[in-house]
């Protein structure tokens, strides 16, 4: 069983305080295992990331806000994101992994635990790409919730199932800029497809995961030019979040403060900064206006 590196223990203060209501749309919390276990089938152990670690981290960036993704490392046991978001004291909400087996019951008791979308993993890595006739089936009953789909893609899954996410009827989300490869320039087909597909207006997409876009070498700087252009693309339609405690990195582990400071770099305008981490965040996850 593959196993992850922890994240950074410390992670530098960022050089400017963000705005109020300021949201990590994308983070995890792994166990711990003797809580929560992990899931059988999983395709890799991550190192122990509970709440108090995540919430810690939080304060430390100046980040008021945030939005717990499920992880395949706990599958489709959505346990130990529902009690963080329940501890969270209304700053937490939640992505859920299902498996579409879920009755309208169980859908709503996820909704009142906070959760306001579901997630499908297609990258290679963590399975492949789900069932699709669960998927398609899945992305029906997304819309009486009010909820949204958040798509992990590798890549070339931009290019293969391009069709399929435009038929989409709710907003979605790309995860991590698409996955693509800095190294591969901004002419690559893959990342011109996911221009063209924010012209959408129900596409939205994270402009997170740097250090997966990257060649892996901090402070991934080299990420810069991609989130840039995808802001400008559309400004009302980004999200930003630091992914930690970043499973699966194989090269550099990133600094979560260093990565705050990479997105003001990417993002120096403090009007489009705003709408990045607060303005965006509060329309599609519905927190409720900062006072």
């Amino acid at each position: 069983m593959k196993t992850c590196a922890p994240p950074d223990p410390n992670p530098v203060k960022p050089r400017e305080a963000l705005p109020a209501g300021a949201c990590d749309a994308h983070c995890h919390v792994f166990g711990p295992a003797d809580r929560f276990p992990y899931a059988p089938d999983r395709s890799y152990t991550p190192p122990d990331a509970p709440f108090e670690r995540l919430r810690a981290l939080h304060d430390w960036l100046g980040l008021s806000r945030a939005v717990i993704v499920q992880a395949s490392c706990h599958g489709s046991d959505n346990t130990a994101m529902l009690d963080a978001i329940a501890r969270s004291e209304g700053r937490y909400l939640g992505v859920a992994i299902v498996d579409g087996s879920e009755t309208d019951e169980q859908l709503a008791d996820l909704h009142a635990g906070g959760v306001r979308a579901v997630r499908f993993n297609f990258v290679q890595h963590l399975g492949g790409a789900p069932d699709l006739e669960v998927f398609d089936k899945t992305i029906e009953r997304l819309g009486p919730l009010g909820w949204h789909v958040v798509l992990h893609l590798d890549a070339e899954d931009i290019l293969t199932y391009s069709d399929r996410i435009n038929r989409i009827k709710v907003p979605f989300v790309i995860d991590h800029m698409g996955r693509v490869q800095a190294a591969k320039g901004l002419d690559q087909k893959p990342f011109q497809s996911l221009l063209e597909l924010m012209r959408n207006p129900l596409a939205w997409v994270k402009v997170c995961g740097g250090e997966r876009v990257s060649v892996g070498k901090r402070p991934f700087t080299d990420a810069i030019p991609f989130a840039s252009r995808l802001i400008e693309a559309a400004p009302d339609r980004v999200l930003w979040g630091t992914d930690w405690p970043h499973p699966n990195i194989s090269k550099d582990m990133p600094n979560d403060g260093e990565l705050v400071n990479l997105m003001l770099d990417f993002c120096p305008d403090p009007a489009l900064r705003h709408k990045l981490l607060v303005e965006n965040p509060q329309r599609l996850y519905g927190f409720p206006p900062v006072a």
